[in-house]
């Protein structure tokens, strides 16, 4: 009997010893009663239920602590934690924001960064806040790329034509990258039957490619050019001078030759004519050009139709002598019975200047240098200047001339820049020292380029018979040269004479205007 309830209450003391662990609370005094119950076995039992009550106690300070840190310690936060910017573009640096559930700190918050925008590569940028005895601290990357493409530019055309069974010769390309600076040299060719392609690559990987086109065709027409002048006037009678044209291809090369010229042009009718220039080259490429010829009336005065009956005229020659001018120029003067006067100067072959004394024309001093800032510096470089001159004629000739022209004649300007007056004095200095100067009448214009029609014009146009002619013309002009036998040949055709100057000879002088 006594045993029956001995194991009764030890069975109740182990269902209570469970409900124990289950969390139930056992007083001492309860366990104390099972004195049969293992002691130690119940000490440690009771002593892990501490431990586990003790746990569970921590872990929920530490989710309330955390709960309170997210609730109430600022937050700072990025809409992007790696940042890319191009190159040598301002950085945006505004995309963050520090908060917690009640208030933004945003502005408080410390930004720090050393980036440098102009040079690729990966930085940090740090943002700080104090709240309170805590400073918040948070870094993120910024990268600086460049995404920028090379710029390959191609010389020559797109497409490119070239001649027919003619080898490609490269016109050339250059290859520039904003970051990297010049990548010609690492730019890649790849021909592609009629196309090449271009390709680059920069340091970043960035690729650019372009295209070239070519055609292995000719389209491009033979270019003619005339020499001369587009219109020409010529007057009725008087024969018409080619002055030459030439024709080049850029497969064929010179085609001149190949030139065909037709002109309806009647020079003993005044109207206006074409000559019309043609070629093809062996592309069949065609280029046709037009000259536009007049022939006019005379406009010269005759004798027979007023005036004072003189119809003298003095052909002048200034700047020379010069080879392959001068000497044809006495040639058409001999072989025409025609006297003139040269105003020579220190350049050109002294023989030329001998054979215009033994030939009977008049030998005149212009000036040695021809430079009008030395000799309209002031009155000794002009003098030094003519005797110079002076010199040469007197050691050839073996006489002193005292007829002289002023380079630019008594009314030029130009030595107004140089010295104010001084035309003025020079014109007075002169005559004092027994010099006869001349100036002119009549300007074939030649030394401002006109044409060997046009020289001619502008001498025939010019002169009349109610006085005397002086001919201002240069013999170091071709188109002087060639246009000289038709005025001396029309003049005298309409009852002009020809004389050259004297020292008898009344000048015939300009205004001046220094």
């Amino acid at each position: 009997m006594c045993s029956k309830i001995r194991n009764k209450k030890i069975n109740k003391t182990k269902k209570y010893y469970k409900k124990r662990i289950k969390g139930q609370k056992i007083y001492p005094k309860k366990i104390n009663k099972y004195k049969n119950i293992n002691k130690e076995e119940i000490k440690k039992r009771t002593h892990k239920i501490d431990k586990s009550t003790k746990l569970i106690i921590v872990i929920f300070i530490i989710i309330i602590s955390l709960v309170i840190s997210m609730i109430t310690i600022p937050n700072i936060s990025f809409k992007d934690n790696h940042l890319k910017i191009r190159y040598n573009t301002e950085i945006q640096n505004n995309d963050y924001k520090a908060n917690n559930i009640f208030k933004d700190y945003t502005k408080k918050v410390k930004v720090t960064e050393n980036i440098n925008n102009k040079k690729i590569g990966t930085y940090k940028i740090t943002y700080k806040l104090k709240f309170g005895f805590i400073t918040i601290v948070k870094n993120r990357n910024i990268e600086v790329i460049d995404d920028v493409k090379p710029e390959i530019k191609l010389k020559g055309n797109d497409p490119e034509y070239v001649c027919p069974n003619k080898e490609y010769k490269e016109p050339g390309y250059t290859a520039i990258d904003e970051y990297d600076g010049e990548l010609t040299d690492k730019v890649e060719k790849n021909i592609d039957k009629e196309k090449i392609i271009y390709t680059v690559k920069d340091n970043s990987g960035n690729v650019n490619k372009i295209i070239r086109n070519i055609h292995y065709e000719d389209k491009t027409k033979p270019v003619i050019s005339l020499k001369g002048n587009n219109e020409i006037t010529i007057y009725e009678g008087n024969d018409y001078q080619e002055p030459g044209y030439t024709a080049t291809d850029n497969c064929d090369g010179d085609l001149t030759k190949k030139v065909e010229v037709s002109s309806n042009v009647k020079t003993n009718n005044p109207g206006t004519y074409k000559i019309i220039y043609k070629v093809k080259d062996s592309n069949n490429n065609e280029t046709q050009i037009t000259r536009t010829i007049t022939v006019k009336k005379w406009s010269i005065i005759r004798p027979s139709q007023g005036g004072s009956g003189k119809c003298i005229i003095y052909l002048t020659f200034d700047d020379g002598p010069s080879e392959g001018t001068t000497n044809i120029i006495l040639d058409i003067l001999k072989e025409e019975g025609v006297k003139a006067t040269f105003f020579v100067t220190n350049f050109g072959p002294d023989y030329l200047i001998k054979r215009e004394f033994d030939e009977g024309h008049t030998v005149a001093l212009h000036t040695a240098t021809h430079n009008y800032n030395y000799v309209y510096a002031n009155e000794k470089n002009y003098f030094a200047d003519l005797n110079n001159v002076s010199n040469r004629v007197e050691r050839i000739t073996g006489t002193k001339s005292m007829i002289i022209r002023f380079p630019g004649g008594s009314s030029n300007t130009v030595s107004k820049r140089l010295n104010q007056g001084i035309m003025t004095r020079l014109t007075n200095q002169v005559k004092e020292r027994g010099y006869h100067y001349f100036d002119w009448n009549v300007d074939s214009n030649d030394a401002a380029g006109a044409g060997t029609n046009e020289v001619y014009t502008n001498v025939i146009s010019t002169i009349s018979p109610s006085r005397e002619n002086i001919v201002l013309m240069h013999d170091v002009k071709t188109t002087t040269r060639d246009a000289l036998r038709n005025i001396i040949r029309t003049a005298k055709q309409n009852g002009y004479t020809f004389q050259r100057i004297t020292y008898d000879t009344v000048m015939l002088t300009h205004g001046v205007n220094n």
